[in-house]
């Protein structure tokens, strides 16, 4: 049963400022709205809980994410319940993301058990070097301390309360605080009462983890700019992020902050791939481009294509596949408003001609294609800044040179997309060196919606798709965000870290 309060070091507390949710269906519910005191208090028994909770060993830490993700499982039904009515999701998709949540909290659960991630490296002394000896000096991997984690808007459950960056932080033996997101406080809670259930059954200390929610701008800034926080993870808008960002950097100490931001995650067609398949291509895109009502920060909004009767056939098919979609519920009225008001922008760009237009209302998005040429798009900057919704732009160029201007002119992205046969090697060649400094994951030949949870993915890139170009949100190498090297130098055996001689 949902209480409506915060959870904070294994107490469920009430405050007397409260807010409603506002679901897409089903009853609104009254929270409790967190406020700095709050904050304050789940990060200091944060900062209590480390020195117990880092030097758990691997396998107890292990045994602890196993079962958090048995626990979530074990109210599967009741989150899919509360999640479909806040965050107007089809049941379907809100269990495949509780499964995506399970099973990176077992992945990195599994990853921990080896030692690979601590990075363990050891020069043994010389002490007959000439003409000095040289120390003994060991490496490892060490818990930064406690983590704010800011709940997702758009993943209600793997980039939220449990998501990966609070499962990577327990993983690394970081006590985590999380900002619940106003979009799904229900299904927050449910999620954190899965997580206090662990902590009890575990014997884990329980300051390990707290969720405040809701409550005003002030609750987040305390988040950020508590002395016991060392470092932020947080998946959101350009703007929130940015903010945050600074106010980390603005600190007495400063500390990282891990931010994924979104993109436009742009695909590019070469000429012999949009001859052969370029209808398949379009079907394909126009899949991707309205999946969960475009709300990915995947979301491939913009497709470059070299101008001509291929170009044609494409942005016909584009517009008959993306033309077949229907309405689809976004999951706040907010999310809404700023969808049409990036539809405005884009229609009034630079040279920008419609190809598909529809009609969205109050909380409903329907899809929409415009077009634009190559040098159309250079010239008007705001044509590559992101539509959070199902809309497309395609990019025109003159020339195979226009595309190269195309890929070095993008600022930071989670995704570049090449579309090829063989016979496009040579312009493939041409582009990625280009693409590589611009994104974190590049493609080819498929859609960038979708992101395996695994050893080898990186879910970020260059600013603005991340604040940290050398960090990655999804697989066992965002384990890493939470970690710092730490040398010992002629330390004895007994003072070493446990995990050392694990």
């Amino acid at each position: 049963m949902l209480t409506g309060k915060h959870l904070i070091a294994g107490e469920w507390l009430a405050s007397a400022q409260t807010f409603q949710s506002s679901p897409a269906h089903g009853p609104a519910r009254t929270f409790s709205a967190g406020t700095p005191s709050h904050v304050d208090a789940a990060c200091e028994a944060a900062e209590a809980a480390f020195p117990d909770y880092s030097a758990l060993s691997n396998a107890d830490r292990s045994a602890f994410l196993n079962r958090i993700a048995d626990e979530i499982e074990a109210r599967g039904a009741e989150i899919t319940e509360i999640g479909t009515q806040e965050t107007g999701l089809p049941a379907a998709r809100l269990e495949g993301e509780r499964g995506r949540t399970v099973g990176q909290l077992r992945l990195f659960a599994t990853h921990i058990l080896s030692n690979g991630w601590l990075d363990r490296r050891h020069d043994p002394a010389l002490p007959d070097r000439q003409p000095a000896p040289r120390p003994d000096i060991k490496l490892i991997q060490r818990p930064v301390g406690p983590v704010a984690v800011f709940g997702a808007s758009n993943f209600p459950l793997a980039f939220s309360v449990a998501g990966g960056d609070t499962a990577s932080a327990l993983a690394a033996g970081c006590p985590v605080v999380v900002k619940g997101h106003s979009a799904h406080p229900g299904t927050g809670e449910i999620v954190a009462q899965a997580i206090d259930a662990a902590i009890k059954a575990s014997g884990v200390p329980a300051g390990t983890f707290s969720l405040v929610q809701g409550g005003k701008r002030e609750v987040g800034e305390a988040l950020v700019q508590n002395p016991f926080i060392k470092a932020v993870g947080f998946t959101g808008s350009l703007a929130g992020g940015r903010a945050l960002f600074n106010l980390c950097a603005a600190r007495p100490e400063p500390i990282p902050f891990f931010g994924e931001l979104g993109s436009v995650n742009p695909m590019f067609l070469l000429p012999a791939a949009l001859a052969a398949r370029g209808e398949a291509i379009a079907k394909g895109w126009a899949g991707s481009l309205t999946l969960g009502a475009g709300q990915f920060c995947t979301n491939p909004g913009i497709a470059v294509v070299i101008d001509g009767p291929d170009a044609d056939a494409f942005v016909e098919a584009a517009k008959e596949a993306v033309g077949a979609v229907g309405p689809q519920t976004m999951l706040t009225d907010g999310i809404a408003e700023a969808f049409r008001a990036g539809r405005d922008r884009v229609a009034k760009g630079t040279g920008v001609r419609s190809v598909l237009t529809s009609t969205c209302d109050m909380r409903n998005a329907t899809p929409y294609l415009f077009e634009v040429s190559g040098a159309d798009w250079l010239a008007d900057h705001s044509l590559a800044e992101e539509v959070f919704g199902p809309l497309g732009l395609i990019v025109r160029v003159r020339h195979a040179s226009e595309m190269q201007a195309i890929a070095r002119s993008l600022q930071g992205q989670l995704t570049c997309t090449l579309h090829l046969e063989p016979d496009d090697m040579d312009l493939a060649r041409l582009l990625m060196p280009l693409l590589e400094r611009k994104a974190g994951r590049i493609l080819a030949n498929g859609f960038p919606t979708g992101v395996e949870v695994v050893d080898a993915q990186v879910h970020g890139g260059p600013y603005p798709a991340s604040t940290n170009f050398g960090a990655t949100s999804v697989g066992t190498l965002s384990i890493r965000r939470w970690l710092r090297p730490v040398a010992y130098q002629n330390m004895p055996d007994a003072l070493l870290p446990s995990a050392w001689s694990a």
